[in-house]
């Protein structure tokens, strides 16, 4: 039986024809709304988060052209005349936050960090899956996993009494911050065990209580 081709979304083609109109890359128009390269070429449907994130960025776009084809691309003017705006990214890039002031970090500026100051990093896979701040990797512990020198992506969270075990944390708690893996403490419900990749560094419990903030590792930057 001849499979039958499956076809790339209509609200896709008329993403990318907005995207011709207007002359952007799509490398740039990527960059700019925040998703992963390549989303529009793929034949899938499109999540509500990207046609959001396209709206949201793009505020000319008309929603019913877009979602039905019908009427005109874009909104008119009160005097009725139809222009696209410029769009500016919505972000500028991840901020590089020092790992000592990842305690302090809520996207504002930090005490002795202005967040204007920090370096940033534009990479849209990061963006797409949630990254919010990087910091560098420093010392051996992670290794081979990471290196000293790595760069680590990484989204916060608000629960922390929620773990992925055995997945690796930035934990800022009152013995500093670190990035190690976690598990579930077998004897003690109230602490969680911190595991680091490498042999020469012994496992640890922590309690729950000592952990001020928690944010999982989603990406690495790496030089060879």
């Amino acid at each position: 039986m001849q499979e039958k081709e499956q076809k790339v979304s209509p609200i896709k083609q008329r993403i990318l024809e907005f995207v011709e109109k207007i002359g952007i890359s799509k490398r740039d128009f990527y960059a700019t709304i925040g998703v992963s390269r390549g989303t529009l070429e793929s034949k899938t449907g499109i999540t509500e988060d990207t046609v959001a994130k396209f709206i949201t960025t793009y505020k000319d776009i008309s929603p019913t052209w877009l979602l039905t084809g019908e009427g005109p691309m874009l909104k008119a003017d009160s005097d009725g005349e139809v222009k696209v705006s410029k769009a500016e990214p919505s972000v500028d890039g991840l901020p590089l936050v020092p790992i000592e002031a990842v305690a302090g970090f809520n996207g504002d500026d930090m005490p002795g960090v202005r967040l204007e100051d920090c370096l940033r990093y534009v990479v849209p896979e990061f963006a797409a899956a949630g990254a919010e701040y990087l910091i560098r990797v420093s010392g051996s512990s992670m290794y081979p996993k990471y290196s000293s020198g790595d760069i680590l992506a990484c989204r916060r969270i608000p629960e922390i009494d929620f773990f992925q075990w055995g997945k690796i944390y930035v934990i800022d708690s009152s013995q500093g911050a670190m990035v190690k893996r976690i598990y579930q403490c077998e004897d003690d419900a109230a602490c969680v065990l911190c595991k680091s990749d490498n042999d020469k560094y012994p496992p640890f419990t922590l309690p729950k209580s000592a952990i001020r903030s928690l944010s999982i590792v989603i990406g690495v930057i790496r030089l060879e």
